[in-house]
């Protein structure tokens, strides 16, 4: 009776194709107006081919383009082609890895990538989450579960969700200050941690800078949040992370420097099975224990695994380096120009400036630079533009010359 409903027929497929081709040739950016949207729910049925083409100039032209030589705005990457397939393949199959039967091989895919990429942060294993605020926050329990912490201690420029785990688990948040450019000042931590999960940042959310994460510092555990900056260990710019081994457990959002849809991230623990066992629950209907703080999730490992497999080890390496060396060069031409200020050398691949004339004159060029190029920050009560290196397309003499444009507008 609803086959067609699960079974469509290859013309209705091409079609939807055609119209994702028709987006990728096009440059075009277009606002959705009120009339563009339903505005009561359908009583009667509508033929999906119908719904395809109201929502393809919706949804495929009213969102950024993350994939132009200038687009540096935010955290947000591209993705290769290839994940749009395995997204495509795990829509249809819709496997839920709390279920063994459904989705025997999405749960050795998972496990595959874990054996590839935890050994490389000094960890044994761990397991995939929808985000690194998931991955932060389980991190953070299975602390609570293992040791007994009593305390989260980060940086006054760690991410919101060391503070909104810290609230969900019943934990006190002690604050450390950072300096202006939002490094976490290891002078200022307390003499004890004895009772307390130390959060170190690889990658600020609005800097880009990198805690010190080679001191030992006697925590109890140690998490590190390197949702940002973490896919640096697989390339030349590893040092940056010294240390980083060191760790009880890491967090990496795969959809950031991984290139990957989102919704994809990891945690990872230095002693995995006892860590993960710790936030294990089952029920009488799971074939295998739940793990971690998400019930029925899917198999985000598979677009990762595929992005892996082709890309190799070096492929990757290649990307997240190239973004990295563009960022220095907008850096560079940046911190030559007598009318803009950098806040530091970027790190990660986030550079942070500012125009010399003060706020005012900071928010009127942002407002002249074309959409996309750069997005605003807030440093104590101060603005400033900050852009972003997470595009292997990005070419830093377009996004040079779109500062240029708007700085002889102004």
């Amino acid at each position: 009776m609803f086959e067609d409903d699960f079974l469509p027929d290859v013309a209705a497929l091409e079609r939807a194709l055609a119209h994702l081709g028709s987006h990728l040739a096009s440059h075009k950016l277009t606002r959705p107006t009120e009339h563009e949207l339903p505005t009561s729910w359908p009583h009667e049925e509508i033929a999906s081919e119908e719904v395809i083409e109201r929502l393809a100039p919706l949804v495929l032209d009213s969102a950024a383009r993350l994939d132009q030589p200038y687009s540096m705005a935010h955290m947000d990457p591209p993705t290769p082609w290839l994940t749009w397939v395995m997204a495509q393949w795990n829509a249809r199959l819709n496997q839920n890895l709390l279920h063994a039967g459904t989705s025997p091989a999405a749960a050795a895919i998972e496990a595959r990538v874990m054996e590839w990429l935890a050994p490389c942060f000094g960890m044994s294993g761990g397991l995939m989450t929808s985000g690194s605020t998931l991955s932060n926050l389980t991190a953070l329990w299975a602390a609570r579960e293992r040791v007994g912490i009593c305390r989260v201690v980060a940086s006054a420029s760690a991410h919101i969700s060391i503070a909104k785990s810290a609230n969900l688990l019943g934990l006190e948040l002690y604050e450390i200050p950072s300096s202006p450019s939002g490094v976490l000042d290891i002078d200022a931590l307390p003499d004890n941690l004895d009772d307390a999960a130390l959060v170190l940042t690889a990658g600020t959310t609005g800097t880009g800078v990198i805690d010190p994460l080679s001191r030992e510092l006697n925590a109890a555990w140690t998490h590190v949040d390197a949702a940002w900056a973490g896919p640096l260990q697989f390339t030349q710019y590893a040092h940056r992370l010294a240390g980083i081994e060191q760790a009880d457990s890491v967090s990496v959002s795969a959809h950031k420097l991984l290139f990957q849809p989102k919704e994809s991230a990891l945690v990872m623990f230095r002693e995995a099975d006892s860590s993960m066992g710790a936030i294990s629950m089952g029920g009488d209907y799971l074939t295998q224990p739940n793990v971690g703080v998400q019930g029925s999730r899917g198999a985000a490992a598979i677009p990762l695994f595929a992005t892996l497999l082709a890309w190799g080890k070096s492929g990757l390496a290649k990307r997240v380096e190239h973004c990295l060396d563009q960022a220095a060069l907008v850096a560079e031409w940046v911190s030559a120009q007598p009318r803009l200020r950098l806040l530091c050398e970027p790190v990660s691949g986030v550079v942070v400036w500012k125009a010399k004339g003060g706020d005012t004159d900071t928010l009127h060029l942002l407002d002249r630079l074309q959409s996309g190029v750069a997005s605003r920050l807030t440093l104590d009560s101060e603005n400033w533009i900050r852009q972003v290196a997470a595009n292997p397309i990005l070419d830093s003499q377009s996004v040079i010359a779109a500062i240029e444009q708007a700085l002889e507008e102004g």
